[in-house]
């Protein structure tokens, strides 16, 4: 974990220009990097350059709160970037004995609470450790595809994103959601370092996937909490939502997300569409509302 935490530091600092943490370049002198030299972090951070090298080079094992809130705040990080360089020092070697991961399960009133929101034309899901899927309400297996008729190992957002052709099709911004994706992922990792199914998952995208290497060997990390996310669907065409990350039965390993639309907005309308949706019949009621509806 020393490695990975010196390789996040010498990520985050060759990802940081100079303009952004408001150093000058002397003269316009022009650099042979593009990110901020070892120097510059270890004083914009407060701590001596001896040091700072030695974190960076793995050589260190130890840093307190306060130098890593000043190292995080000199590195430009946000909260997901902090928490993650928290779980790289603290997580060895409290956590070098591996175990097989716990069963995941979600909560009676989580799965009630998902058939809920279909009755409000919301698409809802939880994502668990690994962003496994571990449940998904009818109108975002609609939305997104339906997880619960894929083999349990393939129940994966990571995997259906970057092996999935329809993946590509279907996000508007599909290099936008991979890197998010991947982003995603390598927080789990950061808190689960002995993770044997992610390290499996991990190897498996990295082989089949040079978009995954790239954006895995970035080490950047993301935690979503809301925002918006558009679609260009099959078969009610394109519609934007907004979401939200709920945090089910307080387990800090699983995360729910629920879709939302302006009411008489076009995808509001694409998504009452799909929710009366008739995959037998190949058809939509008679009395369903149109996207022409909006």
């Amino acid at each position: 974990m020393t490695t990975e935490l010196a390789r996040f530091l010498r990520s985050s600092r060759e990802q940081l220009s100079p303009e952004a943490a408001g150093l000058e370049r002397a003269g316009g002198a022009r650099r042979r990097v593009g990110g901020l030299r070892r120097e510059e972090i270890a004083r914009i951070a407060g701590v001596s350059v001896d040091y700072y090298t030695r974190l960076e080079q793995g050589r260190s094992r130890s840093a307190s709160q306060e130098v890593l809130d000043a190292l995080g705040d000199a590195l430009q990080l946000d909260d997901a970037g902090k928490d993650h360089l928290l779980d790289l020092v603290r997580g060895q070697p409290a956590r070098r004995r591996r175990s097989s991961p716990r069963r995941q399960a979600v909560a009676p009133a989580t799965l009630t609470l998902l058939e809920t929101l279909d009755q409000a034309s919301s698409p809802a899901f939880v994502l668990g450790r690994r962003l496994d899927v571990l449940a998904h309400n009818t109108l975002a297996g609609r939305l997104i595809t339906d997880f619960r008729s894929r083999p349990a190992a393939e129940r994966n957002q990571a995997r259906f994103v970057f092996l999935d052709a329809h993946a590509r099709e279907l996000y508007s911004d599909w290099a936008a959601v991979a890197a998010d994706t991947v982003a995603m992922l390598r927080l789990d990792a950061g808190r689960h370092p002995d993770d044997p199914l992610l390290e499996t998952l991990v190897g498996e995208l990295s082989i089949r996937s040079e978009e995954f290497r790239r954006y895995w060997s970035a080490r950047r990390v993301h935690r979503r909490t809301t925002g918006a996310k558009s679609y260009h669907h099959p078969l009610v065409g394109p519609l934007t939502v907004d979401y939200q990350a709920l945090t089910p039965n307080d387990d800090e390993d699983q995360t729910g997300f629920v879709y939302s639309t302006p009411a008489g907005s076009p995808s509001r309308a694409a998504l009452e569409l799909l929710a009366g949706w008739d995959a037998r019949a190949g058809r939509v009621p008679q009395d369903a509302p149109t996207c022409d509806d909006a």
